[in-house]
């Protein structure tokens, strides 16, 4: 089996669709994604052999210095997502293991599903439909969030109910209606195969029962850490390049900030990461709400009926269907509805077009992930099961 060593210091972590560079150096660490000129398509690119500097140029742009009141561009660096974990520090073991556990369906109840399926890391870290569809072919009740740049939430899923990536990670695993498994599950499955408890030996040394479903959660988001998207066009304009966007899209940066639009998604994600009722100024279609009360479930606050974490922007044209119940589609519609059901506006279709135009700025070169592979099943490896419980 292959081992993915990742580099510190002055190498350049590459960001990509669908793997994680190999490289004979090995550190803590994976590093930043090399600067690209950005086209219309995102870009995948190949370590360079020195280290970029990632810093905000001096600018007398009046646009790009107010934008960077409102904005930070994501570090070039993948280290600085590491800085984020908490009570779990990064290893190239870890990081690895957490790369095969990531796209391993095996820990699912069907062995058909993986964490990939709903967040698909060659199509905007999400699953392009209106809510998961899990275990038994089963609908899931709201749309998956991007796991891309996640590790830059302060909360995960819509309703905040997981503080971290571990926590996240956990979820999945466990809903009847996604992969229906249990921990004890997760830990027969990886036990019954040799090759998976060597690696977890490693990636924890000094365990003397290493392979436990917390660990699964902490390999997970190492390797989710790594999944950044950075040196978009919006962030080359934020470092000082003002030829970065052109006028149409500098109009929509514009209208986005003169407009409100920096209240709840604004910062190095593009999110508050606090929670708004759907419908603060205007309550929307009856349809978009889908009856879901949001964090309310979570907290019994009173004001949290209907309200839902603010998610990213950042490449938010491959991270369609939109709002949480996944019923809009067409990125300009959903600028219109947010726009009259939390701004209390009407916006021309001249400046939702610069708006849209504007945030498709945002698409930063994706995480390139090697596809990995998984060790084979023994004798003792459970069997799928595809009953619903």
């Amino acid at each position: 089996m292959k081992k993915v060593y990742l580099l510190v210091s002055v190498m350049i972590f590459a960001a990509a669709i669908t793997g994680c560079k190999k490289s004979e150096n090995i550190s803590a660490a994976p590093a930043a994604n090399a600067p690209q000129t950005a086209v219309e398509a995102p870009k995948a690119v190949e370590p360079a052999p020195s280290a970029v500097v990632d810093e905000l140029k001096p600018t007398q742009d009046e646009l790009i210095i107010e934008a960077r009141t409102n904005f930070e561009p994501i570090p070039l660096n993948v280290e600085e997502g590491y800085k984020l974990l908490k009570n779990n520090t990064p290893t190239p073991e870890k990081f690895e293991l957490g790369k095969m556990l990531y796209f391993e369906p095996r820990i699912s109840k069907s062995q058909l599903i993986s964490c990939n399926t709903c967040h698909n890391l060659s199509f905007g870290g999400d699953d392009y439909q209106q809510t998961s569809i899990g275990h038994g072919w089963q609908r899931g009740p709201r749309n998956a969030p991007t796991v891309l740049n996640s590790v830059y939430n302060t909360a995960q899923f819509w309703d905040g109910r997981a503080g971290d990536l571990k926590d996240q990670a956990k979820g999945p695993l466990q809903a009847s209606v996604e992969m229906a498994a249990t921990p004890a599950y997760v830990v027969e499955v990886l036990k019954s195969i040799p090759a998976y408890v060597e690696l977890f030996k490693a990636a924890f040394p000094g365990e003397a029962d290493p392979v436990t479903f917390d660990n699964v959660a902490n390999t997970i988001e190492v390797f989710e850490a790594t999944l950044l998207t950075p040196n978009s066009r919006f962030d080359q304009f934020l470092r000082g390049d003002s030829n970065a966007l052109n006028e149409t899209e500098k109009k929509g940066l514009k209208a986005y900030m003169d407009n409100g639009c920096v209240s709840c998604h604004s910062g190095i994600n593009l999110t508050s990461d606090g929670y708004y009722p759907f419908g603060l100024k205007e309550t929307p279609e009856a349809r978009l709400l889908a009856g879901d009360k949001g964090r309310f479930g979570i907290s019994e606050a009173e004001g949290d009926e209907f309200a839902f974490k603010a998610p990213t922007l950042r490449n938010v044209e491959y991270t369609a269907p939109y709002f949480h119940s996944g019923l809009v589609w067409d990125l300009g519609e959903a600028v219109a509805v947010m726009s009259s059901s939390q701004l209390g506006i009407e916006l021309s279709n001249e400046e939702i077009e610069q708006i849209v135009a504007f945030l498709k700025t945002t698409t930063g070169e994706m995480p390139k992930v090697e596809y990995p592979v998984l060790p084979a099943s023994t004798i003792n490896t459970p069997k799928p099961t595809f009953t619903i419980d």
